[in-house]
């Protein structure tokens, strides 16, 4: 059995937990953009309950390094 889903990840230290998994798109990146930590939307495919796939869409909430002048 083949599936795929779209996937809330949260930067919790140095590593990713996921919070949430949608099967539609547009759910799933309006509550990753509606949040104020570092996010990763991920879409996956799994088979037989395994990931085979999974793609980084988007990466929300990263702040850039300040240039000192």
């Amino acid at each position: 059995m083949e599936w795929e889903q779209f996937e809330i990840w949260r930067q919790n230290g140095n590593e990713w937990e996921m919070l949430a998994f949608f099967p539609d798109f547009e759910v799933a990146s309006a509550l990753a953009r509606n949040r104020s930590s570092r996010m990763r939307l991920i879409h996956s495919i799994y088979q037989d309950g395994v990931v085979v796939e999974q793609k980084v869409l988007a990466e929300l909430g990263v702040t850039r390094n300040k240039i000192v002048k």
